[in-house]
């Protein structure tokens, strides 16, 4: 069986600020950017990549009562709702890249137990972006 993933899915409460994030700080691609003001879905991607990101509005599934959105809200901006793993063959370059650049830093680069380097990253809506040493 030959099966890819195709994109993946993430919140963004401020679009632009997910742009400036995604776009100007990692240097992806824009792939798609529909809609008007906060209810935009944006598709980002590393050049080249057959993978994409969908930055999406959060709690767009219908069914939903006010007390799970607020629920969602709350998970997304305690960094526990939504993450994103990536891979760089530089990790220490890349860091210091987007420290320099603002972005918010969770973790430093470190030696996890396990047998990865890795740093974690928030991006604007409170994402976890961990980054490994590939």
């Amino acid at each position: 069986m030959d099966i890819n993933i195709h994109a993946t899915f993430l919140p963004h409460t401020d679009p632009d600020a997910s742009l400036a994030f995604y776009r100007d700080l990692l240097g992806w691609e824009v792939r798609a950017d529909v809609g008007k003001g906060t209810m935009r879905w944006i598709t980002v991607a590393p050049a080249g990549s057959g993978s994409s990101v969908v930055l999406e509005p959060p709690a767009m599934a219908d069914g939903l009562t006010d007390a799970q959105r607020t629920a969602i809200a709350e998970m997304i901006e305690g960094g526990s709702y939504g993450y994103i793993q990536l891979s760089t063959p530089d990790l220490e370059a890349s860091f210091d890249k987007l420290q320099a650049g603002g972005a918010d830093v969770v973790q430093e680069p470190t030696d996890q137990p396990w047998g990865a380097r890795d740093c974690v990253l928030r991006d604007p809506a409170g994402n976890n972006v961990r980054i490994i040493q590939a």
